[in-house]
């Protein structure tokens, strides 16, 4: 079976056939640097590294492109056309540059959390304004765009003229410009669906480049259309990113990058859908941003609990991309449980030894166990269906679990059906998923400093001084170990 893709462009399954044999480009749509990264990142930045090690796993030779936004990136309808890092750092009482690499250090750090493989480029916009101004130059000379003011406009009624703007995103040209709100700074356009390129930057704006058209600084869209031409040339194969990026962003750079290079830019669109949080959409007006240091932490009300970063890449892949994803403290906490469970059962299957028996003492058992083995591929090549696999590594782990307890003989299954079992599961949980345990009882540290514990309880115990016995029991109970008392005397513990 070969691999399909779900193409938001097109809107429909496509087989996937890179445009040079062997070669996949993928850009991906990095973090505006101006914050710390939260919730919302998670998801798209996790996706994208399960098909970047999917198709790396295939054979494909992949270079992975995913940028850093650390000017430029303004809201477009905004009542003025403020560079969020500019903003940011004069809150933060911080050079620009001194913001970004903060945050950009912070994202690396949640990146690595996450088990995350490193993107082959990671350019920033910054260092990209050259590139940026002679695109905007080309679209100048090609009738698209005009310059008002300083400022430069890409020409949206003019394109859409003549080519699908809206077709990504599913809207109309007319109602773009019939509901596009009447904003200050609006009457420099011709139309008010116009996108800026090049934005005049007044006096009081910290970051500042000069172009042909006096000093100022790059529209958003403008960054990722000259980044990924350079890096993957004027037509590449995927380009990824959250859905609330089809428009105006994604939307935007098809239009800039078709005019500058003649050729639509992308083969292959794809979406991760779109998260919420205990059924409600994440925003600030919700007061439920939850960044990935409270999440990793449990400091925010929505938590009851910390949560691993392995749990939330767990519990994004037991979801499909293109479905909506809610995030909750007891939906997590059921995550952390399954991912426990599964990797215990991992944990056991690595300790089996191969029999030597080459032929099976249940043919139909090793029938259906190869047949669930076998589908792992079936179901990653559907449009990376993580979820599916999943689900057959649960049902998988009850015969693992049945073979631990006696309950099925390990002679049951044929030596190469073990063995095949053995090499998928690290194959996809390690390799192609990125997992990596969470039981922190495998350590040694871990252990020691539990035996301490159990140690100072004991003593305390002695000494009648339930007031730290009991504190020491209710906070690891909190963390999720087991703590019990035995009637000799002595104390156990388990990770739940």
């Amino acid at each position: 079976m070969s691999l399909k893709i779900y193409n938001s462009y097109t809107r429909q399954k496509e087989e996937f056939q890179s445009i040079t044999p062997g070669h996949v480009g993928m850009y991906v749509c990095g973090p505006t640097v101006s914050g710390e990264s939260h919730l919302g990142h998670a998801r798209p930045y996790i996706t994208f590294d399960v098909v970047y090690r999917y198709l790396t796993q295939k054979g494909y030779k992949v270079r992975y492109v995913r940028n850093i936004t650390d000017a430029g990136h303004f809201e477009e309808e905004g009542r003025e056309a403020e560079d969020k890092v500019g903003k940011k750092a004069i809150l933060e009482k911080l050079e620009p540059m001194e913001l970004v690499q903060k945050y950009t250090n912070l994202f690396h750090w949640a990146m690595l959390e996450f088990n995350n493989v490193e993107p082959s480029i990671e350019p920033t916009a910054t260092g990209h304004i050259v590139e940026q101004i002679e695109m905007i130059k080309k679209i100048l000379e090609a009738g698209y765009a005009y310059e008002k003011n300083g400022s430069v406009y890409f020409d949206v009624k003019k394109y859409a003229a003549t080519h699908d703007y809206g077709k990504l995103s599913g809207r109309v040209i007319d109602e773009l410009l019939e509901t596009t709100r009447e904003l200050e700074g609006q009457e420099e356009k011709k139309d008010r669906a116009d996108f800026a390129l090049w934005k005049s930057a007044a006096p009081e704006h910290i970051m500042r480049w000069v172009s042909p058209w006096g000093e100022g600084f790059p529209g958003w869209h403008i960054e990722c259309s000259a980044m990924a031409t350079k890096y993957l040339g004027a037509e590449f194969d995927i380009h990824g990113g959250g859905m609330d990026l089809q428009f105006p962003h994604h939307e935007s750079e098809i239009a800039q990058s078709t005019i500058c290079n003649h050729h639509a830019p992308v083969k292959y669109w794809m979406h991760n859908n779109m998260i919420t949080i205990n059924g409600k959409k994440m925003g600030k007006s919700y007061n439920n941003v939850i960044k990935l240091t409270e999440l990793f932490s449990g400091d925010h009300p929505l938590l009851t609990q910390a949560f691993q970063p392995m749990v939330v890449r767990f519990f994004i892949l037991q979801s499909h991309y293109r479905s909506p994803l809610d995030f909750g403290s007891e939906a997590l906490a059921a995550s952390e449980k399954a991912l426990k469970r599964l990797w215990d059962a991992y944990e056991v299957l690595k300790a089996f030894s191969v029999p030597a028996n080459a032929e099976a003492g249940d043919a139909e058992l090793d029938e259906k166990v190869r047949k669930l083995l076998q589908e792992f591929e079936e179901f990653m090549d559907d449009d990376f269906s993580t979820a599916k696999v999943l689900a057959n590594m649960f049902e998988l782990s009850s015969v693992i679990n049945s073979i631990k307890d006696g309950h099925i003989k390990k002679e049951a299954l044929s030596a190469g059906t073990l063995a095949f079992m053995q090499e998928q599961f690290k194959l996809y949980l390690e390799n192609i998923f990125g997992l990596k345990s969470i039981s922190s009882g495998n350590s040694s540290t871990f252990k020691g400093v539990m035996e301490l514990l159990m140690e100072i309880r004991k003593e305390s115990k002695l000494k009648k001084d339930y007031v730290i016995s009991d504190k020491i029991r209710n906070q690891l109970t909190a963390l999720g170990i087991a703590v019990k008392d035995e009637k000799d005397g002595t104390v156990s513990w388990d990770v739940n």
